[in-house]
């Protein structure tokens, strides 16, 4: 597939993108509205400050994160998986 946008500033709107693929792109402070990312996937990618909401996550894995500061509804990821893998650890009761 070849490249058909090289740079700049661009609006898709109303546009279907299945199937299309982001190889070494800049979206810094682009924005995303009523988009549909289902089964996407997405390796290396800076997600640092960004700022989700209503979004839904149903099914999805992440895996190798670097989850500093990182909260769902208020509550830091990180202390929430620290108290699961106390709960969970062997002989607790």
């Amino acid at each position: 597939m070849q490249p058909t946008i090289k740079c700049g500033q661009h609006l898709a709107e109303h546009a279907n993108l299945t199937g299309s693929r982001f190889h070494d792109v800049c979206l810094r402070n682009a924005e995303f509205d009523d988009v549909n990312l289902a089964d996407a996937r997405f390796e290396n990618v800076n997600l640092a400050n960004a700022r989700l909401n209503h979004i839904n996550l149903s099914g999805v894995e992440i895996t190798d994160a670097d989850t500093k500061g990182m909260k769902i509804n208020g509550i830091c990821v990180g202390e929430m998986i620290r108290a699961y893998q106390r709960q969970n650890r062997p002989g607790h009761e």
